[in-house]
């Protein structure tokens, strides 16, 4: 039968932590870091001649997969109830590291510093095969810094910079000095396709929901019909809009620009997503390395360590903090404090990126009114919001996670009271819906109104009929729990039985309605009135981030990275 996830939590209470870690995990190989350089290059290595590539690499959510707080919490839940999903989450997230066989329950600070990489320069560039949906795997090949890589083009260009290496200064062999170069570029053509993408962003789990669903809704969008790839719009020019590249070079080599006017893929891969992660963590900075993870999270950036007026006033008396010894020192906080003045200012940029990724595949229109506006009648009004993304529904992406994205509007009466709200969050951030905490503890009223785009899974429970719930898995509650399979085929009924996916999302180039109704006894005067509206969107509810046990510096984060747009007030008479 199924089950909520929160009814059997107590099952694993004890494997809950911090970390992506168990206890009793298996110590990683001490050979295998040594592998990992040698056969699955870091992108550290690829940034002295793909300075550019790298940074926008270092802040995108392919870098983030592997280092996600979230990511951890929700893969360490889910396998505690159900072991038998093992390292299927990880062969996307941390490939390198799956590659290697690294146990996805060691901790983040135990893996090799190219697992904690995510998806990584190798993940796309080191892969020989041809990929479809093969839901959730890839093959990277593995080979030193000298190995070939595969690319859009065959590389005339590097021919030329290996022929004269002695004028560009680098190495193609290990006894030789100079930066260490691959030696050949291959043409790749299905790494220019959207389907190159599918492996990772069309993905079934949990007997046959599909917790990615972009592929299928792209199959069927009129940006295939027109040709247009993934890749345009999340590697172009404009995030989002398939408005052509930019040009750059694609290495500089000792301050030589190689092929100079050829075409940018940008490898920031624009997206909704954003880091919840401590800033000296992520994004990734080369020159943060030098602390491990652990010294990291140990370094209280908010408190401002390492900045000026900090520590005068440590040098003053003002404070008395007995610090970490990887930060006793003050010179190493204040190294540090410029690292993570750098790194935040990454996570400016990628937020530049979200928000016009969201701005360029969203519009809002209204407000519409039916009727006539009159004192004490009920005020009917409604907004349109329209897709106008070619491509996707609106949210995408991991429908599993539950990205958010709902309308907030509130009316303002002549004398400039709020006097009705829809679309309103409770005390720890949640829409007012039915898993809100504080709706379910009577603190707040419901939201009968709520205009909400998030997917939501629906299942048919023992008692009553389908119930709304986080996540969905069919298990044993036996000494050895594993997800139970169905006893129809998946393909038989298109998902699995006793429970589906509810897509409230829109389709491409598609529209939703939003209307509401403010009660006449609320409209008691005439005059000026106003309505104020908004679209909000953010990467995770905070009731399911409590579910899966993340700490209160996971839930500030996220509400701190909460995206407002489309934000409008509206003016009109009521007579």
């Amino acid at each position: 039968m199924f089950v909520l996830l929160r009814r059997t939590i107590a099952l694993v209470a004890g494997l809950l932590f911090l970390h992506s870690g168990i206890a009793g995990a298996s110590e990683p190989d001490p050979h295998q870091a040594l592998y990992g350089e040698s056969a699955y290059p870091s992108a550290t290595q690829c940034a002295g001649c793909h300075k550019q590539h790298y940074e926008e690499w270092s802040r995108s959510a392919h870098a983030y997969s592997a280092v996600s707080p979230m990511f951890h919490k929700f893969e360490q839940t889910i396998n505690g109830l159900a072991p038998s999903l093992g390292g299927f989450c990880v062969r996307c997230h941390a490939s390198v590291g799956s590659s290697l066989g690294e146990s996805r329950a060691i901790d983040l600070w135990k893996r090799s510093a190219v697992g904690r990489e995510g998806v990584t320069c190798v993940t796309c560039h080191r892969v020989s095969t041809e990929y479809g949906k093969v839901n959730g795997e890839r093959r990277i090949d593995p080979g030193e810094i000298f190995a070939p890589v595969y690319g859009a083009k065959n590389g005339p260009e590097l021919a030329n910079v290996i022929s004269n290496k002695e004028f560009y200064k680098v190495a193609t062999a290990k006894e030789e000095k100079g930066k260490r170069i691959h030696l050949a570029a291959v043409p790749m053509e299905q790494l220019q396709r959207s389907e190159f993408c599918a492996s990772c962003h069309q993905v079934a789990v949990n007997l046959g929901i599909k917790l990615e669903v972009v592929w299928d809704q792209y199959r069927a969008s009129p940006a295939h019909a027109q040709g247009i790839s993934c890749q345009q719009c999340h590697m172009g020019k404009v995030p989002g809009k398939a408005e052509g590249y930019e040009t750059g070079p694609v290495a500089v080599i000792e301050g030589k620009p190689i092929e100079p006017q050829r075409e940018h893929h940008n490898h920031a891969f624009y997206g909704p997503g954003y880091s919840i992660a401590h800033p000296g963590v992520f994004p990734h900075n080369s020159k943060a390395q030098r602390w491990s993870v652990e010294d990291w999270l140990g370094f209280d950036f908010r408190a401002q360590w390492g900045s000026e007026a900090f520590e005068r006033r440590v040098e003053d008396g003002l404070i008395d903090i007995e610090f970490p010894e990887a930060w006793a020192e003050p010179a190493d906080r204040e190294e540090a404090w410029a690292i993570i003045q750098e790194n935040l200012g990454k996570l400016a940029i990628k937020q530049q990126e979200r928000a016009a990724v969201m701005d360029n595949g969203l519009s809002l229109s209204g407000p519409f009114f039916p009727s006539t506006l009159q004192v004490g009648s009920d005020l009917k009004f409604n907004y349109l919001v329209n897709n106008i993304n070619p491509g996707h529904n609106v949210p995408s992406g991991s429908l599993g996670a539950q990205p958010e994205l709902w309308m907030n509007v509130a009316l303002i009466n002549p004398a400039g009271v709020r006097i009705w709200e829809s679309g309103y969050v409770d005390s720890n951030g949640d829409m007012a819906d039915l898993h809100s905490l504080d709706v379910r503890n009577g603190s707040i009223a419901h939201d009968d109104q709520l205009f909400n785009l998030q997917t939501k899974f629906l299942t048919t429970n023992v008692k009553g009929t389908e119930r709304e719930m986080y996540l969905p898995v069919n298990l044993d509650i036996d000494q050895l729990p594993f997800l139970r399979p169905a006893a129809q085929p998946v393909t038989v009924m298109n998902h699995p039985p006793l429970v589906r996916m509810e897509q409230r999302s829109i389709p491409p180039l598609g529209n939703r309605t939003a209307a509401f109704t403010v009660p006449g006894e609320l409209v008691k005067k005439p005059g000026t009135y106003r309505l104020s509206v908004r679209l909000r969107s953010r990467a995770e509810p905070i009731y399911f981030m409590r579910f899966v046990g993340a700490t209160q510096d996971m839930e500030r984060a996220m509400n701190e990275g909460m995206l407002n747009m489309h934000a409008y007030s509206a003016s009109f008479e009521v007579k």
